[in-house]
């Protein structure tokens, strides 16, 4: 008589793999499975806010919170809207991309690389592990601070900012008084969505700013 094997393996859930789960329905797409109809519209500010979540009452009743991820997990979405940033900074001598923390840093350093340049961090307190120069700001609620390395930057040295939203325009405008403050040349801020009703271009006006996106309201 054979010695008993050893037990059957238990069968499989479909979508299931050794060791990880494959999901196999994402929140938002289209009916049947079918590409987001960007996927043949192409670039175009319409179709990049159509890529764009709005979340309402978050992360306060009353706010409608524009969620980027959705864009940055769309491909060809993404890409192009790094690339239509590019296109609009392309000519003005960029010599390095600066992005502030945390989430322009999904857009500066892809940005940095269409334009042939470097990428440096703007950080808040602590995360940076070299000598660090830093400026403090007020916000609605209080103060914060964001640093710099402070051999990140040559004297002189064209900058562009990018940040993925502009809202009051308040961590900008420190981002860019931190930059400045270094002997950098800001050339402009870029954004990808730009709550125009918050006014944060007023308080950027010696600037030149981009964006691909215009929300009204919160």
């Amino acid at each position: 008589q054979r010695p008993p094997g050893p037990p059957p393996s238990p069968r499989r859930r479909s979508g299931q793999r050794r060791g990880f789960l494959v999901c196999l329905r994402v929140e938002g797409a289209a009916p049947g499975g079918a590409p987001h109809p960007y996927s043949a519209q192409g670039p175009s500010m319409n179709n990049f806010k159509s890529l764009i979540r709005t979340i309402p009452n978050f992360p306060q009743p009353g706010i409608q919170f524009r969620d980027l991820t959705t864009l940055f997990q769309h491909p060809q979405g993404f890409r192009d809207s790094v690339k239509a940033l590019a296109e609009q900074w392309r000519h003005a001598d960029i010599e390095m991309v600066v992005g502030v923390e945390s989430r322009g840093f999904i857009l500066a350093a892809p940005l940095a690389l269409e334009l042939g340049t470097g990428f440096v961090p703007v950080r808040k307190p602590g995360k940076l592990p070299g000598e660090t120069f830093g400026v403090e700001y007020t916000l609605e609620y209080g103060e914060n601070r964001l640093e710099i390395h402070r051999d990140a930057l040559g004297m002189g040295t064209r900058v562009l900012m990018v940040d993925d939203l502009l809202a009051t325009g308040g961590t900008m405008e420190a981002a860019c008084r931190l930059v400045e403050r270094l002997g950098c040349q800001v050339q402009g801020c870029a954004f990808l969505v730009e709550l125009v009703d918050l006014k944060g271009r007023d308080r950027l006006s010696q600037y030149k700013l981009t964006n691909l996106v215009e929300f009204e309201g919160e």
